[in-house]
């Protein structure tokens, strides 16, 4: 895969933003909060990062499974931590990159392992709703923005239930340039994202979802322990975070940049936090959630051939 000027863009947005952040804080006050953060707390905050992408693994490797698509494990994880890179392209869609190397090395056709990648944001969204329930009426924001995507949720059943409006559906996602090369795969997707959402695998991949939204929250709440804040509660931060994320998706931005950073930071105010030290808490949240991730996604990509891969259409 080639990478053009956007990504560059992007990255050099997000740095800047982050910049932004910072200088519009008290750097005394962000100093003097960082040279106090407890260091001990970085192997088990990384501890519990790392472990989030082995329970999204499961998920992935049970979608495989459940569609008859058997893929030896360790090349398997590292096309799917492959896709954590591209999740820098709005919407997700970047993962689909998973699909082209899985044909790629295996000879599996796209119009098999394309749906399974949309399915797996289903599930995730399943879970998020989830997970917010925990803490949501410590939360009054959170109470109407997860009515919203519960409604949301009951739409896509609805539309993945219907063939006919599934398709007309995804002739308007066609629109979006980087879904177009996956168009021809996508028109087939309907039949395995239903066998995907139907009998027990809908059980399994929910509660791996749950997990991972459970454990990536109870991340966020070590960051905040590691600064010495331990005045807010787990399930305080639940649904805070979960609103914060669900924004972002929302907004259709890259990892919703900008967007999850303000929200989460606003919201952290209104427990109490500091503004200047909510942006900086918010910053090493991303950074240790997010960016790791992506980080490492790339040198999976590498390791993966992604890189290099030029991506047809077939």
């Amino acid at each position: 895969m080639k990478f053009d000027n956007k990504f560059i863009i992007i990255i050099i947005s997000i740095i800047g933003l982050y910049v932004v952040f910072l200088i519009t804080s008290d750097v005394n006050t962000i100093l003097n909060k960082i040279s106090n953060f407890k260091i001990e707390f970085i192997p088990l905050i990384l501890l519990f990062v790392i472990s989030t992408w082995f329970i999204l693994f499961a998920r992935w490797h049970l979608l495989l499974q459940n569609l008859d698509i058997i893929i030896p494990k360790k090349e398997s994880f590292v096309i799917f931590v492959s896709g954590f890179a591209l999740t820098i392209i709005p919407g997700k869609v970047g993962e689909l990159i998973k699909s082209q190397l899985i044909k790629k090395k295996f000879g599996v056709s796209r119009t098999k392992t394309v749906p399974i990648v949309i399915t797996e944001q289903l599930y995730s969204v399943i879970g998020i709703v989830a997970v917010s329930i925990f803490g949501i009426w410590n939360f009054e924001l959170g109470i109407y923005i997860m009515s919203v995507f519960t409604i949301l949720l009951i739409f896509i059943f609805v539309l993945i239930s219907s063939k006919k409006f599934f398709n007309q559906f995804l002739n308007l996602t066609k629109r979006i340039r980087f879904i177009s090369k996956f168009s021809e795969s996508l028109s087939y997707s309907h039949e395995t994202i239903t066998k995907s959402t139907r009998g027990k695998i809908v059980f399994y991949a929910s509660a791996l979802s749950i997990l991972f939204w459970l454990v990536d929250s109870i991340t966020v709440y070590l960051v905040l322990l590691a600064f010495g804040i331990d005045s807010i509660e787990l399930l305080e931060i639940i649904p805070i975070y979960t609103t914060s994320i669900i924004l972002g998706v929302a907004s259709f931005l890259p990892l919703g940049i900008g967007v999850v950073e303000s929200s989460l930071a606003g919201f952290l105010t209104l427990l109490g936090i500091d503004i200047s030290i909510s942006l900086t808490l918010v910053i090493i949240i991303r950074i240790f959630t997010r960016w790791f991730p992506v980080s490492v996604g790339f040198i999976a990509l590498k390791l993966s051939g992604g890189l290099s891969e030029k991506n047809n259409s077939k």
